[in-house]
């Protein structure tokens, strides 16, 4: 569902209402006559939607994590605020970029659509530049020739869908540009632990999500039902915080509902 699209429609079609009203319509009405139900209602929910629809297509727009590829640093089940407008304004509905900004940087956190599926949005962390050669030798991380330093940070916890609960080696890893992370690594035998050497194309990005031994991303091919290189068009925009946090996963009574909200999360930044 395109919910731009709608939005800008209803846009459109309340505005309209609002203006007739406005500029014709109330001229013509008895100073005590009633506005008419359309008229009220219309008048009334455009400048509403109006807003949202300029705040969520040029400031931020709101999404749910809904799978464990980028745990350990977003949950699923975390809602975040992503910034439209660090890699340049794009027009509504037809994205097409007017005003240039800033560049991706490794490291960023972004939303971006999904090569193969435009209508799919998938959050991962920028690992390659256009350029970069990247590659996973014996699940270790190399960009250009050289091997990512990485340090072990303890144990994390991951949860499957059946309520089992696993502890998973947690590394920080630490790209070239100096930004660190944390990494979830399970094995080092994993199915793209060993992988060719990427070379980056001009206008792309290399995608990988911290939880690296369960993630779809740049590291699979659009043949085999990955992301495979990701058009500097596709972005979305950069994840900035977390805003709230549900654990849909424990949620199992309705009558508990207030103790899965992670409030521990809340408004912490993305990094």
């Amino acid at each position: 569902m395109n919910f731009a699209l709608i939005l800008f429609i209803l846009v459109i079609a309340t505005g309209i209402v609002w203006c007739f009203d406005h500029f014709w319509a109330r001229k013509k009405r008895a100073a005590d006559a009633p506005d008419p139900w359309w008229v009220e209602y219309g008048g009334s929910f455009f400048p509403v939607i109006l807003a949202v629809f300029l705040l969520r297509s040029f400031l931020v727009e709101p999404f749910k994590i809904p799978s464990g590829s980028m745990i350990p640093t977003l949950l699923v089940g975390d809602f975040i605020l992503v910034n439209k407008y660090t890699y340049g304004v794009r027009l509504p509905v037809l994205n097409k970029k007017v005003v240039e900004l800033n560049s991706p940087q490794r490291g960023d956190v972004v939303v971006f659509r999904l090569p193969r599926d435009p209508s799919q949005t998938y959050i991962k962390r920028v690992i390659g530049l256009p350029g970069d050669r990247v590659q996973m030798i014996d699940g270790r991380l190399w960009i250009n020739g050289r091997e990512l330093p990485l340090k072990a940070d303890g144990m994390g916890n991951v949860e499957y869908e059946d309520g089992t609960i696993a502890e998973v080696p947690r590394y920080i890893e630490t790209l070239p540009d100096g930004v660190k992370h944390p990494i979830f690594k399970w094995t080092w035998e994993g199915p793209k632990d060993n992988t060719e050497t990427f070379v980056v194309p001009p206008g792309y990005l290399f995608m990988m999500g911290d939880n690296r031994d369960n993630s779809q991303d740049s590291r699979w091919s659009v043949a085999e039902d990955g992301v495979g290189y990701v058009p500097m068009e596709n972005l979305v925009g950069r994840a900035e915080f977390v805003v709230g946090s549900y654990d849909f996963l424990n949620a199992h009574a309705i009558w508990s509902w207030l103790g899965e909200f992670r409030l521990s999360r809340m408004f912490n930044g993305v990094n």
